[in-house]
């Protein structure tokens, strides 16, 4: 008699769906993140391209998608499942309340938190290479790439690799604050939806809507970091955060810290849609959940 056949591991299911999830949505709403980063940059909208080739820079989101959103989504489910398990042992010893919803709150904050800090290790130099291509400072990502290696004579390899990593601390502070809003408030909504239905896991498209809305909220609360975050990487010269926040500040103001925050806000909420719809897809086929 044949045996069923075998569903993937959790860390499996999580890597794949995670792949795949980054790479749709970075590929689809790539444009829209091009004109965010034009309309972010210090030369100004026009001078840095504006409505044209807005798949500048693709070539770096290719190569980056997958293993970064691969490597978020191992790290937010393995750290979610073992603080969870804490959670669990913690209540059975009675030190904590049970039925604590602040305490699964902050449970997927710190995972969250936990897969940004991982995801940048291959998030931050793609971003570095990509905006650099669609601010139009070279014809295209492998011509920025190119750029910055042919520095390694000048300012040697641990140079080549501080400016690869250029604005890994800004995007740190810009992602934590952004999937502790968001990922709290996605996993919250999808718990409110199993209650109410009884089912196991929410279904696709629901949890693109909640991503969707999740998204946007968190997209418009942190695009004074992503501005920020944005001008550092496309800066010709290394600077500290505080330092170009006081320059923005005064030679542009404080409308300048919500520059983009429309296409942001529109390019994160599908991407929500899109990034979360398609991990919920793929992980319940690949765990056999309908």
């Amino acid at each position: 008699m044949a045996s069923p056949p075998s569903t993937p591991s959790p860390f499996t299911s999580a890597l794949l769906a995670g792949a795949l999830a980054g790479t749709t949505v970075d590929l689809s709403l790539y444009p829209i993140d091009t004109l965010k980063t034009r309309l972010q940059s210090s030369a100004g909208f026009y001078p840095s391209g504006g409505f044209r080739g807005i798949y500048a820079g693709v070539g770096s989101a290719v190569v980056g998608s997958a293993p970064g959103a691969a490597l978020f989504f191992v790290t937010y489910e393995e750290v979610k499942t073992r603080l969870r398990l804490l959670s669990e042992d913690g209540r059975s010893s009675g030190s904590l309340s049970t039925g604590n919803r602040w305490a699964e709150a902050l449970e997927h904050m710190i995972a969250a938190s936990a897969g940004e800090v991982a995801a940048c290790a291959v998030r931050v130099p793609t971003e570095v290479v990509k905006q650099r291509a669609q601010a139009a400072q070279h014809p295209s990502s492998m011509a920025a790439l190119r750029f910055i290696l042919a520095r390694r004579g000048v300012i040697g390899v641990l140079g080549v690799w501080r400016e690869l990593y250029r604005g890994w601390g800004i995007t740190i502070i810009r992602e934590v604050p952004f999937t502790a809003i968001q990922f709290p408030l996605w996993e919250a909504m999808k718990a409110w939806r199993r209650r109410n239905t009884g089912r196991p896991q929410v279904p696709a498209i629901e949890s693109g809507v909640f991503g969707s809305v999740a998204g946007a909220m968190a997209a418009g609360l942190t695009t004074p970091l992503d501005v920020l975050k944005t001008r550092m990487m496309l800066a010709k010269e290394k600077q500290s955060a505080v330092s170009l926040f006081g320059q923005i500040w005064r030679e542009s103001g404080p409308r300048a810290f919500v520059a983009g925050i429309g296409p942001r806000t529109i390019w994160i909420s599908a991407g929500g849609a899109v990034f979360l719809g398609t991990y919920q897809w793929a992980y319940n086929a690949m765990t056999g959940v309908t």
